[in-house]
């Protein structure tokens, strides 16, 4: 709370001094909104820039922010030309005096994005221009046309792509960034944390492309604005709705269905509308297409799996200064089985899923100072139900009842502040409060059989905080410089951490088209996951740093060049980074030999040490490695090139022998080629190529036969009691890591047939994954021939998989 005091009090004075500065200094300060023409959208990230009047003919600029605000300061001057950039949208033009400060809200139409008129304009495209580092932002249009597996629209599978992100296992979700495990990405959805964002055991991700507006990955130089992870911020924005008029889109693939529907709301006496609203849903129906299947083949007793999620997002005017947002996200995934016999019934459910909600509050004190206000919820809940009931042969029923859960509830508080002093400096400041509930533990237990009743709930409460000011800084035309500090608090009820963040990004100008690069970010992470598997289970949990296991912390730097390449013969927009960095993680945890994620067998309700705690182990980690993207983003041809170079290591003291080995995502290389092609406006063309070093994987070696001694037998004849033998086959599995998968690689294709209309468009599409068919391992088992010979098997999960959609939008 102290925290938020002090930043209120900073709020306060920040706006009285911007708007209380003399008007001797002849600034003219031209303020307002840019929105997508047709819709009303907000834009984030539209570059507005102005060529001065003066001997050097500089250009000064700045950029809208999530809301689609900027604010450009500017010296006194009769006239000055405002230029209005944006990654798929036309250029736009505005002329204005500037004798007062005013405000200009502009509309830019969906088309073209570069302009052969004036390549200065054109900035927003040149990342040789942006102090930020290791920052990727994809357009969503470019995600809905990458072919991906059964041809659901996949954002993290998208990510997964670009250099510097490892990918898990075969067709799964995860997401490994230089070196990170998968709890060190920081999954935001309209400020809200998503913390599994995994559907169908991680082959697909929570998000529907139809629902967002934006999604930006930030793998190093992270501002100061983020905290609480340590390897990668991936930021996703859902649309606000159309205000202008019924918008739809939807889609029938082979295994899920979606809708989404967006509009205007109208009072009768406003002609135009002061909100909007959008739905979306999707879901799969792999239980209905299975069942018949699954009934014949299980006696006739029902089980399927099904997975569902829903987005909602309403917005209100109150003015020309406020604003007011209110937006969800509800889904669930459920598995269910029923076995039953002559006298037993067993019934197993599992569920887990996820639910946020984010009230936002948006308010400009005046044309230099902007301010969100953000209430948020977020909740993971994990959940297994056992029900068993068996019929002795006196007619007696003996029931079993089973459930376990296991989550993470939060309840947050935001605020930050936008503050645009000149056109030298963009600066930001903010706080936030997050009150955690973990629950790592829970389960009711109930045995009538050997009558026991349990119910035990191990649950943990912690407060997170952070207060934060970064300010991007451009001394002079070649210099960009975005410097800031975090300070980052923790509380549980048995210890307490505060924390400094400096961060640092800059970036020097060599010449209009060609910069060099670095960064340097501490970060400080207070929430771990734990998991067996790496692959994004629901039964991976979310723990907190408590008095016996520290906060994780990471050290990064990194050093780059960034080009632009003109005119090339790809085209304009096309951008060349290649990006070298090392990162430090201390801290790191993991499961302890042999520990798994749900024990019942410790008595008792609570206690003063967490059972979870005695399961886990902590160590250190490092990363290094090299990046190539060659991207460019719009244009009748589009796509990436990517390229890493990398190596990252761990060392437990008590894992390994307290030898270093290396993570299963740790791959020497890895390599993605995308391709988009318009043919023409009727037909759309998309291909990936990607290829990756196999994994390192902990699998048996060997086998050898052992003597087991324990079974007690009794010879009536002899009335000896004796000892019996049995011979067991025992696995050796060698060092940990110690064998390094086959490489993996794969080719996919899709093509999209367009059909327009005035009011509607419809596209069939048509995709192979794995086009030809490379068995890749998924994992490896040992398997015994028929001449006796034991032969480590390679275990593959997709062959080449055709797959067919119909999408619309009206």
């Amino acid at each position: 709370m102290k925290f938020i005091f002090l930043f209120l009090i900073l709020t306060g004075l920040v706006s009285t001094y911007a708007g209380a500065q003399p008007s001797g200094r002849k600034q003219i300060t031209v303020s307002g909104y840019v929105r997508e023409a047709g819709s009303q959208e907000a834009l984030i990230g539209v570059s507005i820039y102005a060529s001065m009047p003066d001997a050097t003919n500089r250009i000064v600029g700045t950029t809208t922010n999530t809301y689609g605000f900027y604010s450009i300061t500017l010296p006194a001057q009769d006239t000055v030309r405002l230029n209005f950039s944006f990654v798929g949208y036309e250029n736009e033009s505005r002329v204005t005096g500037l004798r007062q400060s005013q405000v200009v809200n502009v509309l830019l139409k969906p088309g073209k994005t570069l302009s052969e008129v004036s390549v200065k304009a054109n900035r927003d495209t040149r990342v040789s221009d942006r102090a930020q580092m290791s920052q990727i932002d994809i357009p969503i249009s470019q995600i809905k046309k990458v072919p991906t597996l059964l041809g659901e629209k996949d954002v993290l599978k998208v990510l997964q792509l670009m250099p510097g992100v490892q990918k898990g296992s075969e067709g799964q979700t995860g997401i490994y960034v230089r070196g990170g495990g998968p709890d060190q990405n920081l999954i935001i959805l309209d400020d809200a944390i998503v913390y599994n964002a995994n559907h169908l055991f991680g082959f697909f991700s929570v998000f529907n492309g139809d629902a967002l507006k934006s999604v930006e990955l930030t793998k190093g130089g992270f501002p100061a604005r983020f905290g609480g992870r340590l390897s990668s911020v991936i930021d996703l924005n859902m649309k606000e709705g159309n205000k202008e008029k019924l918008h739809g889109e939807g889609g029938i693939g082979l295994i899920s269905s979606r809708l989404t529907l967006e509009g205007p709301i109208k009072r009768k006496r406003d002609s135009t509308a002061r909100s909007s609203f959008l739905v979306s849903a999707r879901r799969t129906y792999l239980d209905i297409v299975a069942r018949p299947l699954i009934l014949a083949s299980n006696g006739g007793s029902p089980a399927g799996y099904y997975f569902y999620d829903f987005n909602a997002k309403i917005n209100y005017d109150l003015g020309p200064k406020d604003k007011v947002y209110l937006s969800g996200y509800f889904g669930q995934d459920r598995f269910y089985s029923q076995d039953k016999t002559t006298n037993t019934k067993t019934d197993v459910n599992l569920f887990w899923g996820n639910s946020t909600g984010t009230l936002r509050w948006n308010h400009q004190f005046n044309e230099k100072v902007f301010a969100n206000t953000s209430l948020i919820f977020s909740n993971y809940d994990f959940q297994i139900g056992v029900d068993d009931e068996s019929t002795q042969a006196d007619g007696q029923k003996n029931t079993f009842n089973l459930r376990y859960r296991s989550g993470i509830r939060d309840f947050a508080l935001k605020h930050d502040l936008d503050y645009y002093p000149n056109p030298q400096h963009s600066m930001r400041f903010g706080v936030i409060s997050t009150y955690h509930r973990f629950t790592p533990s829970a389960f009711v237990l109930q045995d009538s059989e050997v009558g026991d009743n349990r119910q035990v709930i191990d649950a943990i409460n912690v407060l997170e905080s952070g207060i934060y000011a970064e300010d991007l800084w451009k001394p002079t035309d070649r210099w960009r410089i975005n410097a800031g500090m975090r300070l980052s608090h923790y509380w549980h009820k048995n210890a307490g951490y505060i924390r400094p963040e400096p961060r640092l990004s800059a970036a020097w100008r060599l010449n209009s088209s060609l910069s060099l690069k670095g960064s340097y970010a501490l970060m400080n992470q207070y929430v771990h996951l734990l998991s067996n598997t790496g692959v994004g289970l629901p039964t991976d949990l979310w723990v907190p740093t408590t008095d016996r296991v520290k906060p994780q912390q990471s050290q990064q730097v990194a050093f780059g060049v960034a080009k632009d390449l003109d005119k090339s013969w790809l085209g304009d927009g096309i951008s060349l980074t290649v990006e070298g960095y090392y990162k430090t993680m201390n801290n790191i945890l993991s499961y302890r030999e042999g520990a798994s994620f749900i024990v019942v067998d410790q008595p008792g309700s609570s206690s003063e040490t967490p059972r979870w705690e005695d399961k886990v182990t902590s160590g250190k980690g490092w990363s290094y490695g090299a990046e190539v993207l060659l991207q460019k983003k719009a244009g009748r041809f589009s796509g990436w090139l990517g390229y890493t170079l990398s190596w990252t290591q761990w060392q437990f003291p008590e894992l390994n022998s307290g030898k270093t080995f290396f993570p299963r995502y740790d791959r020497r290389h890895d390599i993605s080629v995308v391709g988009i092609y318009e043919l023409n406006p009727r037909i759309t063309l998309s291909g990936t190529w990607v290829y990756g070093t196999g994994q390192a994987l902990t699998i048996p070696i060997g086998q050898y036969k052992a003597i087991e001694n324990g079974q007690i037998g009794f010879t009536p004849s002899s009335g000896i009691t004796k000892q019996l033998a049995s011979m067991l086959t025992v696995n050796d599995y060698g060092t940990k890591n110690g064998f390094r998968a086959e490489p993996y690689h794969r080719f996919d294709l899709g093509v999209q047939f367009h059909k327009k209309k005035k009011r509607y468009e419809r596209t069939w599409e048509i995709s192979v994954y794995n086009l030809y068919s490379r068995r890749n391992p998924f994992y490896y088992r040992l398997k015994t021939q028929s001449s006796g010979s034991t032969v480590l098997q390679r275990v593959s999960l997709f062959p080449i998989v055709p797959s067919f959609s119909y999408n619309f939008t009206f």
